[in-house]
């Protein structure tokens, strides 16, 4: 064949090529959405004013612009600024893809490339919702959420119907409980969560998409497929969409600290390592790394005791100050309070191998390095801290003096009947023997009750001010208590499952014996008696009512209602789903 026929035929096979190619692109071209780009989730509010609210989504691609289309006809549109948040990794015990079991991915920490979008939507009307949807574009293709409607913060005197809940943490109840919100409420004004809200807060599937359905925005946004198994039956939740349309209110719990930074070990045993920040500046002083800066310093001191990055790179505060984890805010006819108080949760054995919150392990006791400390706190909240005095210049201010409700929200709980009440909220001390050498014989740790810092400081500012209610979680479990001021203390954190109520002497908490500490065996140790629910208690063996719900099958959720001054709760039994869902508890806030 000659060397025109060949070129003929290149020249032919190059042109059909061509064609098809073209072909195969025009529905790209005519359809950039038809390309597979696809948010991570759907939008969800944060940080309202009057006049404006924050729209926030995220994506595991960059992009190459996003913004929010709103109003009638969708004819305005706010430009999202995108940030990649810096900590998210996955590990060997991660859910996520199709593995199904530990290690298929995974084999060690890995960073999964995950961006942060958000847009304030401005200038907005009072008290008018107008529709809204997140566009998210990478060259030619976009991706588009559902539409939904949004508002800016809501004048005083609106009705508003808020969700109280805690302790989500991926439990098996929580795409229940948040569905079942949904079904008896509809939707709500806002969400007040009061901590907890996954397991291991750098463990990106727990946010987005862990693959057994129940990951923390999925259930929130009604876009979960839980499948809960209940005496031989399987039921699948899909949670509730109330954040789409509703700002989310959160506060750090124990689960929203991540402890020392490592490359090689799981992402529980990181979580589960915090180490105070006093001693880690001991450690870096030690080491003499004189060449590091004092950004570099800052930076090491974080990566070897604790931080809480990820929470504030997820969430919006209502506030100015990154470093600062707490916050006030005016939602209606609420001057909402939110602490930074909780600390870290250690076991209570006494077991030699155990690092516990009363003892070192045998096996640590040469090496200051791998001491966990006791259950020590990860902020200052005492009087004469920063956030004790940040609190009493909140509790003076005319915003929080003329709110019809002043609602204080944090972690740990000054009065309950479950077990992480118990020891002491106060900073550890340290108790260490040793043998006739000098050389360690045993650490342990004693948490003296005068020094409770939530109830010896914090509790008298709020009560004095006039706080109706202290909103709070950590022990999941349902119970309230009212003090002689009149201030409520409500824990309704039994949305998945529960570690038990220790109401009477064969109910007891794993507590230490021989310590010099009086450690409360059972009942609130703060000395506030549990009321019983109002409407319809669940009853012991004997027929008696109940002043608490701690169950691993009946889910509890709380609505606080502005317009007529109460707080309900409603329990579900999730063995049998066809129920209806029970309001067995209400009471009224007191303006």
């Amino acid at each position: 064949m000659s060397t025109y026929s060949n070129g003929r035929i290149l020249l032919f096979v190059v042109g059909l090529l061509t064609v098809l190619a073209y072909i195969l692109l025009i529905p790209t071209i005519m359809n950039p959405s038809s390309v597979p780009v696809a948010l991570l989730t759907e939008p969800f509010l944060q940080a309202p004013t009057l006049s404006s609210v924050n729209v926030v989504w995220f994506t595991e691609f960059e992009g190459t612009d996003h913004w929010v289309d709103y109003g009638d006809g969708f004819n305005q549109r706010a430009i999202a600024t995108t940030r990649k948040l810096s900590r998210m990794r996955e590990d060997a015990r991660s859910k996520v893809g199709q593995q199904v079991e530990e290690g298929q991915v995974f084999t060690t920490p890995t960073d999964r490339a995950i961006w942060r979008h958000e847009a304030i939507v401005s200038n907005l009307p009072a008290g008018v919702r107008l529709p809204y949807r997140v566009v998210s574009q990478d060259g030619r293709a976009i991706a588009q959420s559902a539409d939904y409607t949004l508002t800016a913060a809501p004048p005083q005197g609106s009705p508003l119907k808020i969700l109280l809940t805690s302790d989500h943490q991926l439990m098996p109840m929580t795409a229940a409980n948040l569905q079942k919100v949904a079904e008896t409420v509809g939707s709500v004004d806002a969400v007040l969560m009061a901590g907890d809200l996954v397991n291991v807060p750098d463990r990106a599937s727990e946010w987005f998409d862990d693959n057994r359905g129940g990951a923390f925005f999925p259930v929130l946004q009604g876009r979960a497929n839980y499948a809960l198994e209940k005496e031989g039956t399987t039921t699948r939740y899909r949670g509730g969409a109330l954040i789409q349309t509703a700002p989310l209110f959160p506060t750090v719990g124990n689960h929203e600290v991540m402890g020392r930074f490592s490359t090689d070990a799981e992402l529980n045993d990181q979580f589960n390592d915090p180490y105070p920040k006093r001693a880690a500046e001991i450690l870096y002083s030690k080491q003499a790394l004189v060449d590091l800066d004092s950004d570099q310093k800052a930076e090491w001191i974080k990566n070897n005791s604790f931080n809480v990055d990820s929470f504030r790179e997820i969430f919006t505060l209502p506030n100015d100050n990154p470093e600062q984890h707490y916050y006030a805010v005016t939602f209606g006819d609420i001057r909402l309070v939110v602490l930074y108080a909780t600390n870290i949760w250690r076991s209570p054995s006494l077991e030699p191998n155990t690092r516990g919150r009363y003892r070192e392990r045998d096996q640590d006791l040469a090496n200051p390095a791998q001491w966990g400390y006791g259950q020590h706190i990860f902020e200052p909240i005492g009087k004469g801290s920063p956030q004790y005095e940040w609190l009493e210049q909140e509790l003076n201010s005319t915003e929080f003096r003329q709110a019809p409700y002043k609602i204080v929200m944090f972690h740990h709980p000054p009065h309950t009947l479950g077990d992480n009440i118990v020891p002491a909220y106060t900073d550890p001390v340290q108790v260490v023997e040793r043998f006739a050498d000098g050389t360690i014989k045993s650490i342990r740790y004693e948490y003296p009750k005068a020094k409770d810092y939530l109830v010896r400081d914090v509790v008298p500012l709020l009560e004095a001010a006039g706080v109706q209610l202290v909103h709070v979680g950590h022990s999941h479990v349902w119970n309230r208590f009212q003090s002689a001021a009149g201030t409520h203390y409500l824990e309704t954190s039994n949305v998945g499952n529960t570690y038990g109520a220790f109401l009477t002497p064969d109910q007891r908490r794993p507590i230490p014996i021989g310590f010099q500490e009086d450690y409360t065996a059972f009942g609130d140790p703060n000395g506030l008696v549990p009321i019983v629910p109002t409407i319809a208690p669940l009853l012991d063996e004997s027929g008696q009512p109940l002043p608490y719900v701690a169950s691993n099958d009946i889910s509890v959720f709380s609505i606080l209602d502005t317009g007529t001054g109460t707080v309900s709760s409603y329990r579900f039994d999730t063995r049998q789903p066809d129920a209806p869902v029970v309001k067995f508890d209400e009471f009224s806030l007191q303006r």
